[in-house]
């Protein structure tokens, strides 16, 4: 798998009977401690979900009913504003 995975305040069950995040969603980067804008997910209480990855959250943040809330922050670190073009310095001070 690659790019970063999911960590999040609560879950659900898909009808197949998969874990799915829910809640307050954040990217978090697998093998480490704190989600991609920094929050500790034990301090935070935030559960570890390493089926989902970052991409799939955002497409069902979109396509269903359960009510979840994209960090902004980690939408910006994982790099992935696919409606916008990526920033990028032309002219760089000597």
């Amino acid at each position: 798998m690659t790019g970063p995975a999911v960590a999040a305040s609560s879950r659900w069950v898909d009808e197949e009977g998969v874990r799915e995040p829910g809640g307050s969603v954040h990217a978090w980067q697998r093998g480490t401690n704190q989600t991609l804008c920094g929050v500790p997910l034990h301090k935070a209480g935030l559960e570890r979900f390493p089926h989902v990855l970052w991409i799939d959250a955002r497409w069902l943040a979109d396509t269903t009913e359960e009510r979840m809330v994209l960090c902004h922050r980690c939408t910006a670190a994982a790099g992935d504003r696919g409606d916008r073009r990526r920033w990028t310095r032309h002219r760089p001070r000597p």
